[in-house]
């Protein structure tokens, strides 16, 4: 097998790789700690974001379009996780680096799909919340059903045609040089800075999608509790403000927990160490799917109570038996 298949092109030779190799966390004291660390990251993630879905299917006071999304997010969580973690620890932890060229390709389809809906998935729960405390009484005719999985749908849609033309762009670029990824991941942009060719193209996907699936939601999100909060502002007693705002506190944890570390490695990552940058980054892939399901069982009121009808109904049936 040759690492690299040549095809003519017009003024060049076209080069496109058998494999990449994976090479992150080189040079790191005791690492493997830190993989078994993430495999337990993972499953707790997997345990939590089942967890979180089941009870929202099994009790029927939970279909409600706040928790479609809710369910959505978890199981983007879980798929996402799981599209990550297990090749992440057989290249590390089983020392497998290398990773066949389409099998890469279809590595940053998936996780990058995962990863924007993540970010698209806070911005419907965010309107949610905008109308159910600005329009209160016009909740139920504007938030419906119908008009969140609409919403979740039309997100999939935008995700999936810009992640594939970032693939697509991907197919048309030469690697005549290095094969060697500096990330603990088929990370996009580490990609394209490989290629002998212009990767121009790619460059400005990158860019408009870093806009168009970060930068934008959040100021979504910022400018929807500017408005959450100038409605609370208006109302009369402090035990309703504090009600109503409690209801907010387990999305603002989840916004927070999302695009807080992104932010940080996006102005940041030119100055710490490669090193470093890669921990954060998998720390910022990683942690989101965990606490998501934890913030969401221990701060709603709702999940809550499901989560121990359901164990209580367990406990009589086990009795029973």
């Amino acid at each position: 097998m040759y690492l690299f298949n040549s095809a003519p092109g017009k003024n060049i030779t076209f080069v496109r790789p058998t494999y990449f190799v994976i090479r992150g966390f080189s040079g790191i004291l005791n690492i493997k700690y830190y993989y078994v660390f993430l495999f337990f990251v993972y499953i707790v993630s997997v345990l939590g974001n089942t967890v979180v879905m089941a009870v929202i299917y099994l009790d029927h006071n939970l279909r409600t379009p706040k928790y479609i999304a809710v369910f959505h997010l978890a199981f983007v969580d879980l798929f996402g996780s799981s599209a990550l973690m297990p090749k992440v620890l057989d290249i590390f932890l089983f020392n497998h680096p290398s990773i066949p060229y389409n099998d890469c390709l279809t590595f940053i389809f998936f996780y990058y799909s995962c990863l924007s809906m993540q970010s698209l998935n806070l911005v419907a729960l965010s309107y949610d919340r905008l109308i159910a405390i600005m329009f209160p009484l016009h909740y139920q005719v504007k938030v419906t059903h119908r008009f969140m999985l609409s919403l979740i749908a039309s997100f999939w849609v935008f995700v999936i045609t810009v992640i594939l033309i970032s693939v697509g762009l991907v197919t048309r670029l030469s690697f005549c040089e290095s094969v060697v990824i500096n990330s603990y991941f088929c990370d996009h942009g580490q990609l394209y800075k490989l290629a002998c060719n212009d990767y121009t193209p790619s460059f400005v996907i990158s860019f408009v999608l870093i806009a168009l699936i970060l930068w934008l939601p959040l100021a979504f999100i910022v400018l929807s509790y500017v408005c959450i909060g100038y409605a609370l502002s208006q109302v009369v007693t402090a035990h309703e403000r504090h009600k109503a705002f409690k209801t907010c506190i387990s999305h603002l944890s989840l916004v927070a927990i999302y695009f807080l570390p992104i932010l940080i490695t996006l102005t940041m990552s030119s100055k710490i160490h490669p090193n470093a940058r890669i921990i954060n980054l998998s720390l910022t892939s990683m942690f989101p799917p965990m606490l998501n399901p934890i913030i969401y069982v221990l701060q709603t009121q709702e999940i809550k109570g499901s989560v121990k009808k359901i164990f209580k109904i367990g406990k009589r049936t086990l009795n029973s038996t």
